[in-house]
Formats: structure tokens, C-alpha cells, sequence
């Protein structure tokens, strides 16, 4: 019966499509950027509204279906997607409107990054947050959102200034500092777990043309380069950030060949100031070590911010780990340099992204990201194309991350997890947790929305602890 109301009665409610097994459409659709996800939904419901979106809440509530909302299906955990339920896919809902006198942009729930980009470059402005342009703005925001703008505009929350929402009831409300307050306080971070945001309302900022692209080191000076990077962002001004890599060196332009698939430490470079201040900005860094590659330059801010998309395209094998980090003591260094050193596949990398400066003025109770102390979000990611190499790439990730994990600050990234169970999470909010487990119980009662980093109504926390 039910698979009857699913072919027949659910698309009399939508304006967009309903993609079932066996459609032509269906492999492609459940499809996400992490190719280590393999789920086979039920059936895809891709909106073209809010309208198609509140019909297939209330009838995913109805029918007590699981539900998977995907944006732009950058989850590295996969949180787009879900076997055997429903995934509201918000692909088709790409709308944008820039406001370059208010300095606001409309986003819907479907765009990326890149859309994004591209409609404020025209203005000369840009949204902070995110370096891979086919990243979905809706996880990117939910999340937090960190970039290379983050020390001197702050989070991607910090310029969000309200929220369209379908709530697990599907009602349609507003979230704002005036309007259902303690829900825009919980969707600053909180990820998924209140509802489907269907449109963000940002503020965007003065970025046009920016100076940046790496500096590579030999991987010897990874020691040294780490000090030397924690010392600098700690007093550097806040117009120019860069976050830290061990990397493999590409084989192809703009590498030269005497470098390619040679290990080795970097940093990426964003100053975003005056172009007649560009030498003396880096001056300092230039003067630390002269890099073995230095590729810095002028760069309008959408290719800065697709710099890696060739790199990373959509369907490589991923598994992430990550922590918040305070500070990099020496057997910290010592482990970092260990793993370096046995970096397992071409696209295996660590970052380490500043989050000092504008992103920590903002007091952890503001929102429901917690970490505003902490000095860098630290990523360890094993990547590949061949699925054949997954349990390699696994195994490095999680032992890197085993060894560094008790100098960290505890909780990580969200948007960095993969499904990692309600301890983390807890430890990622930290005192924010309870809070958002009462906004849960107010909002998602029975947690209709529990397809990612879940934070369960505070019922259910007292039934399980």
C-alpha cells in the first residue's frame, strides 16, 4: 500500500520529481561527493519548491519514513543520503538574489558554493566559508563554515541573518534574531537536526581580487613550518589567513615536474587587503623560508575558492577524521611529522585551518558552535579513486588520528565526522549540547530529522541515559 501512495498520490503534491528505483534518473541521484557512500533509498523526492518540500515532510512524517535531506551531497559521512527512506534532495532549488546595496544575499537550499560565488562576484563580495566550490551551501552554513575569509569575517554562521524552515510538522517559519530566536540560535551550527532550511538570508562582505595560491616546503620542515605557522596566526592580522597541508604534490601544471608525487608541507595563502599592501603582507611569511614552490598570486575569489575542485571531483573514495585544536606542542609535532611521512594515496592530506581572529569574538553561547577558543579545526582525510584502496586509506586516517587525538581540544568540525555516534557529537557541542537536545524536543520531537550528526530530543536523552 504504501509503495502504491508513493507512485501514485506523492506526485500529485510535487512540482519536481519523484525518482524511484529503476528510473533512469535514480543512479545518478543517489549518488554523493563521498564515493566510499553506497545507499540505496527508498525513493528521492528532488523538490522544486517549498511547496514539494513541506509535501514530502508531511507525508515522510506521516508514513514514519527515515529521511535523508541533501543539499549539495557534500556530507563526508554521506547525511545526504539513507538506505530503504525517503532523501529530500534540494538539487533543483539553486535560486540567488544579491542585495549590493544592504549587502545581503538570498540563498536557497540547493546552491553551492560556486553558485554562490558566482552571483556576489559580480559585485565584488563574497560569502566566507568553504574551499571547494561544488560544496552545498545549506551543510556548509548548518555546519558552521570555515574558509579562507574566517579570520577576518568569522564563520559562514556569523553573516547568516535568517532562515526559511519546514519544520518536522510542516509548518514553514522563519528563524532570526527577532523571529523563533532559539531555533536560529540552534541552526548556527547545529547541522540537520531542526529542519529542512529551505532559504538563508546572508550578509557578504568586501572580497574581489585576493592574493593567494600555495608555498610548498620540503616535508624535513614540517617541524619547523608548524611552529612557525601556529606563531604567525596567533598575531598575524586578520586579512590574510592560510591553512597548513601535508600534502602529495600533483603530476601535471602547475607543479613542476621535479616536485611531482613528492611529499611535501604547504601552506595556502588568502590576503584579502589592499593590492598596494600585498608585498609587505607578505614580506614576513616570505621571510621564514624561501619556499621550494611559491605559486601566490592575484586571483579573483570564486577561482580561489575552486582552486582545488580538479583536484577533489565528485566520486573519490573518503574517510575523515577530525579534532579542534589549541595549541601544537612538540610531541603533537612529532606525531604530525610521523604521519606525514606515510601519507597513503596522492589525494591524502591534513589541514589545519585557522579559526582565531573574527570567528572567535563571537562567545560559544552565541551559537551552537561551540569551539570559539580553539586556535584550528584539524582535518585528516584519506582519499582515493579506487575503492580497492579504502580499508589503506582508513587505516591512516584513523591511526593519525589516534595518535594526535589527546593533544586535541576534544570535540571536531562536524562537517569533518563521519558517523561517529552520540558521544562525539555531545563532545562536539559541548555545554551547548543540552541546550540544543531542548530546541530539539521543541522543534523535532521525534526526531524525524536523524539522518547526521544527531542531537536527540531531551526525552529521548533521559530514556537512554
Amino acid at each position: 500500500m504504501l509503495a502504491e501512495e508513493i507512485s501514485t498520490q506523492l506526485p500529485l503534491s510535487l512540482r519536481g520529481q519523484l525518482i524511484m528505483p529503476g528510473d533512469v534518473a535514480y543512479e545518478e541521484a543517489r549518488h554523493v561527493y563521498n564515493g566510499m557512500i553506497d545507499k540505496h533509498p527508498a525513493f528521492i523526492v528532488r523538490c522544486a519548491d517549498v511547496a514539494d518540500v513541506i509535501a514530502a515532510v508531511k507525508f515522510a512524517r506521516k508514513e514514519q519514513l527515515l529521511v535523508a535531506i541533501r543539499g549539495g551531497g557534500h556530507s563526508g559521512a554521506g547525511m545526504g543520503m539513507c538506505d530503504n527512506g525517503m532523501v529530500i534532495d534540494l538539487s533543483l532549488m539553486r535560486g540567488i538574489h544579491v542585495d549590493p546595496e544592504a549587502r545581503t544575499v538570498l540563498v536557497e537550499g540547493g546552491c553551492t558554493l560556486g553558485d554562490v560565488d558566482h552571483a556576489t562576484h559580480a559585485f565584488g563580495l563574497a560569502l566566507p566559508g568553504g574551499i571547494i566550490s561544488t560544496t552545498g551551501v545549506a551543510g556548509l552554513t548548518l555546519g558552521g563554515g570555515l574558509g579562507y575569509l574566517t579570520r577576518q569575517y568569522g564563520l559562514t554562521i556569523d553573516s547568516l541573518l535568517e532562515a526559511d524552515v519546514v519544520l518536522a510538522d510542516g509548518r514553514f517559519v522563519k528563524a532570526s534574531a527577532t523571529q523563533n530566536p532559539d531555533l536560529f540560535w540552534a541552526l548556527r551550527g547545529g547541522g540537520g537536526n531542526f529542519g529542512v532550511v529551505t532559504s538563508f538570508l546572508f550578509r557578504v562582505h568586501a572580497a574581489n581580487m585576493v592574493q593567494g595560491g600555495p608555498m610548498l616546503w620540503p616535508l624535513e620542515e614540517a617541524g619547523n613550518l608548524l611552529r612557525w605557522f601556529e606563531n604567525f596566526m596567533r598575531t598575524a592580522p586578520e586579512n590574510i589567513s592560510g591553512f597548513f597541508a601535508f600534502l602529495t604534490v600533483p603530476p601535471g601544471p602547475p607543479f613542476p615536474e621535479h616536485l611531482h608525487l613528492r611529499k611535501m608541507c604547504g601552506i595556502v595563502w588568502c590576503y584579502n587587503g589592499p593590492e598596494a599592501e600585498t608585498e609587505a603582507a607578505f614580506r614576513g611569511i616570505r621571510a621564514f623560508k624561501t619556499p621550494a614552490l611559491d605559486l601566490v598570486g592575484p586571483l579573483p575569489i570564486p577561482a580561489m575558492q575552486s582552486m582545488f575542485d580538479g583536484l577533489y571531483p565528485p566520486g573519490l573514495q573518503w574517510y575523515w577524521k577530525a579534532d579542534f585544536v589549541n595549541e601544537l606542542s612538540d610531541e603533537a609535532i612529532t606525531q604530525h611529522e610521523r604521519f606525514a611521512a606515510l601519507l597513503p594515496t596522492m589525494h591524502s592530506s591534513m589541514h589545519l585551518y585557522p579559526i582565531n581572529g573574527a570567528a572567535s569574538r563571537i562567545g560559544r553561547k552565541e551559537t551552537a558552535w561551540n569551539y570559539r577558543d580553539a586556535q584550528f579545526a584539524m582535518v585528516i582525510v584519506g582519499v582515493d579513486p579506487d575503492a580497492a584502496n579504502e580499508e589503506k586509506i582508513t587505516a591512516w586516517a584513523k591511526t593519525y588520528w589516534e595518535a594526535l587525538h589527546p593533544y586535541s581540544a576534544g570535540g571536531a568540525y562536524v562537517n569533518f565526522m563521519m558517523d561517529e555516534g552520540n558521544e562525539r557529537v555531545r563532545a562536539t557541542y559541548g555545554l551547548n549540547y543540552s541546550r540544543l537536545a531542548h530546541i530539539k524536543a521543541q522543534y523535532d520531537p521525534n526526531n524525524l530529522f536523524r539522518v547526521n550528526q544527531n542531537i536527540m530530543p531531551v526525552e529521548q536523552e533521559h530514556v537512554i541515559t
